[in-house]
């Protein structure tokens, strides 16, 4: 028996806020924030089941003495999708840095590549 569950990346932002609304761009759903009102160290989204959150850089520093990198490629969030050249389309139209055009991997995938506001890349994959 497993003594672990519900599995979470989090990752690090010097700007919560911003962050979170661009993931919440992409469909995800708010379901946690600390503090309730104002600036919020921490936020909690989800999306089909996935489950990321988006951690203050200074908050972790001081609250917990860790020292995490605020920007760069540091992790990678995967979104599915029926239609890659067209969400890379409107990622790239809305801002998000173009990082790799769709191209085919394997010969079965469509793989584009943009990153969220702190740097952390964006796959956008389909079935072939």
């Amino acid at each position: 028996m497993s003594m672990f569950r519900s599995p979470q990346v989090i990752l690090f932002s010097e700007d919560v806020s911003r962050a979170a609304v661009f993931y919440v761009g992409l469909g995800f759903t708010e379901t946690f924030r600390v503090p309730v009102e104002g600036e919020p160290i921490h936020i909690d989204l989800v999306l089909d089941g996935y489950k990321i959150g988006i951690a203050s850089v200074a908050s972790t520093r001081d609250d917990h003495g860790l020292d995490p990198v605020p920007e760069g490629q540091r992790a990678a969030v995967i979104l599915w999708t029926d239609d890659t050249a067209g969400a890379y389309a409107a990622l790239t139209a809305n801002g998000a840095p173009a990082l790799a055009a769709p191209h085919r991997w394997l010969d079965r995938l469509l793989i584009a590549w943009t990153a969220d506001p702190d740097g952390n890349p964006i796959q956008i994959v389909q079935k072939l």
